[in-house]
């Protein structure tokens, strides 16, 4: 699987971007808020289609706004910072998530864009709470590679003596749905588990081992070797 050339510099670069800029935000929109807890380390999986496509995000992180700064102060200040910082800047009006009660309460989204990147502050009209998302684009940052077939770890050339060829995966050890990979393609959300193996990975009869003693054959496994008579 080879890199794409200079797509993991230019993800990591926007990722950086998006971190300075959240920081920016939160320390002005709620000081004092614990930026350990702004989780932008590495990028993840977002896309499972082929290539693979990885995006820097995080988790709704929340903060408190001063007592004296009002919900509608929160928001005009949100969109002067990133409208100074070159995004493009929208605001909605919609529910605002969290707490400990459920559905949505009234409240603004400040939304900002800016190369592919996305920000979103929530503040809610009734609640100190301010709420903050971010990600970058989604990138793939690795060339498509095809699936190689594993070989299998025994044939009729090289089965112990005494055993028989697992009629499941007839030697090839891995499971014979995935050939190991423990996933399979799926056309609407990329890869799907396995229904075969369920991730073991391995054939579910034989473990990998390729092959079955005949001695320990049920009378339904020797079902499937009527040579055995």
């Amino acid at each position: 699987m080879g890199d794409m050339p200079g797509a993991r510099e230019e993800l990591d670069r926007l990722g950086r971007a998006l971190r300075a800029q959240l920081v920016e935000l939160i320390n002005d929109l709620t000081p004092g808020s614990d930026l350990r807890l702004l989780f932008l380390d590495a990028p993840r999986i977002v896309d499972w289609h082929e290539p693979l496509r990885y995006q820097y995000s995080t988790s709704s992180f929340n903060g408190e706004r001063p007592a004296h700064v009002s919900a509608a102060e929160s928001v005009s200040r949100a969109a002067a910072l990133l409208g100074s910082a070159g995004w493009e800047v929208a605001i909605s009006q919609e529910g605002v998530g969290g707490g400990a009660r459920p559905g949505p309460r009234p409240g603004s989204v400040v939304i900002g864009r800016r190369d592919g990147c996305r920000i979103e502050i929530r503040v809610s009209d009734h609640r100190s709470i301010v709420y903050f998302d971010g990600r970058t684009p989604a990138m793939a940052l690795y060339e498509p590679e095809e699936f190689q077939w594993p070989e299998p770890a025994r044939t009729a050339e090289t089965v112990t003596p005494g055993y028989v060829l697992c009629y499941e995966c007839d030697g090839l050890g891995w499971c014979p749905g995935c050939g190991g990979r423990g996933w399979v393609y799926d056309k609407v959300r990329g890869r799907k588990n396995c229904s075969v193996c369920h991730r073991d990975r391995v054939c579910l009869i034989c473990r990998g081992a390729a092959q079955l003693a005949i001695s320990l054959l049920s009378p339904y496994q020797r079902g499937y070797y009527p040579e055995l008579g």
